[in-house]
């Protein structure tokens, strides 16, 4: 049996490119064992089997070209394992930030199901509510743009990913405002936080509670009559507000076309 493979024959062996067997021989990775002087072409042979299929299975695990360059070069067992530990640690830490991203995933995903099967519309209640922790920037917003702004210097603030907290962000109508009838005028822009988030330096409490509810078709824009609503509830049962509502839109145009589909839900802290 030959002992001599062209190029085009290692790289379809071992299921690789000619690109990337030639980019292998200029850092030197991966030399070719002959070249002929007179046409140029490159042969390997079967002794550099193993040494490709090691280079392969060290770049599924991770490494760079350049640790396996240094790896076959020194071939200490020591070093390879202290390689192996590292990359360990580090698919580690991917594991736990996947699984921290499914999780949100997963609450978003449990929130919007939820507000579909929400019934009671433009229907006040009062509900015990759990603590929740959140990350806010205190600002005041009363346009569209000023939420995008203020939101962009949350995420920054707080060093959050917009793509996984769609439904997490919410807004807030100070308690003198609300008392005053003002409620295009909000205070500030928070995100819900999960678990894993809770020892950050930034993390507030909502803290647990009676709270004056209401869910409604539509957005932000559509909110004052609601907040009326609530008022006249909270006054009808001898209740009084003791903080800034909480007001989310869960299902928006980000989400839904079809603005039937619109879903928010106020929240203001009450106590008797």
């Amino acid at each position: 049996m030959k002992n001599r493979f062209l190029i085009g024959e290692m790289a379809k062996l071992h299921n690789t490119t000619i690109k990337t067997l030639r980019y292998y021989d200029e850092i030197g990775l991966l030399k070719p064992i002959q070249i002929d002087k007179n046409n140029g072409y490159r042969y390997y042979s079967t002794e550099q089997f193993e040494q490709l299929n090691t280079i392969h299975y060290l770049k599924e695990l991770g490494f760079s070209l350049r640790e396996i360059k240094e790896h076959l070069e020194q071939r200490d067992i020591d070093s390879f394992l202290d390689l192996l530990e590292k990359q360990k640690e580090l698919t580690e830490n991917k594991i736990r930030e996947l699984e921290r991203v499914n999780r949100r995933f997963q609450n978003r995903i449990n929130d919007i199901k939820l507000a579909r099967r929400i019934e009671k519309l433009g229907v006040p209640t009062i509900e015990h509510l759990m603590e929740r922790k959140i990350v806010r920037l205190m600002e005041k917003i009363s346009s569209e743009p000023e939420l995008e702004v203020s939101l962009r210097q949350l995420e920054n603030k707080s060093n959050m990913n917009s793509s996984i907290f769609i439904g997490g962000v919410g807004l807030s109508v100070s308690m003198s405002n609300i008392k005053g009838t003002k409620f295009d005028e909000y205070n500030s822009i928070f995100i819900l936080v999960e678990e894993e988030d809770i020892k950050s330096p930034w993390v507030e409490t909502l803290q647990e509670g009676k709270y004056a509810c209401i869910y409604y078709r539509g957005n932000h824009n559509d909110s004052p009559q609601y907040y009326r609503v609530l008022l006249n509830c909270i006054k009808e049962n001898g209740l009084q507000i003791i903080g800034d509502s909480i007001e989310r839109t869960l299902i928006d145009q980000y989400i839904s076309k079809d603005k039937e589909d619109y879903l928010t839900e106020i929240q203001i802290p009450v106590q008797y």
